[in-house]
Order: C-alpha cells, then sequence, then structure tokens
C-alpha cells in the first residue's frame, strides 16, 4: 500500500526588509521573525527570506515557497520535506 506524500509543511513569517544584514530573530508569537539586508522590491525581499531559510534547513530553496503575502511582511511559506519538529529543532519552539 502506497503512502500519499506528505504535504508541505506551512511557516507563518514576520519579514523586516532593508535591515543591516540577513539574520533569523526567533519567534514572534507563532511567526518566524526573519531580517533581511534585501528591499521590498520586486521580490527581492521574498528570494533573501527563502535563500535563508533555506540555508539553515538544510533543504533547497526550490523546497520553499511563498504562498501568501508576497508583498506583505507577514507570509506563509510551505516548505516540502520538513514537518514541525524539524523547524522546531532548527529554530526552537513557537
Amino acid at each position: 500500500m502506497a503512502h500519499a506524500p506528505k504535504p508541505p509543511m506551512r511557516l507563518k513569517v514576520k519579514v523586516v526588509p532593508g535591515s543591516s544584514r540577513d539574520e533569523i530573530v526567533g519567534w514572534l508569537g507563532d511567526a518566524l521573525k526573519i531580517k533581511v539586508a534585501a528591499p521590498p522590491e520586486k521580490g527581492q525581499a521574498n528570494d533573501a527570506v527563502v535563500g535563508l531559510l533555506a540555508d539553515r534547513l538544510g533543504v533547497g530553496a526550490d523546497a520553499i515557497a511563498v504562498i501568501s503575502g508576497h508583498s506583505s511582511p507577514s507570509k506563509v511559506l510551505a516548505i516540502d520535506g520538513l514537518d514541525d519538529a524539524a523547524i522546531e529543532k532548527s529554530f526552537g519552539k513557537p
């Protein structure tokens, strides 16, 4: 009996673009606060967030997609191949 593939996990993030450096600050309620140096123009900040998270989580950038909040500081990301435990291991509990 074949198992259905796991749906991508969802991660809420709060993005602060135009910061002095790229960094994952920590949990702000149930969202992960992330600062990026990239400006909020033409998806540059979104790309920086995806790249930063991909590096930190050890997945390819193609495994992470912005599914809502493309032009908002509050976003929801879909991450393939990881679960809540992997997020908790990387960033602690929300």
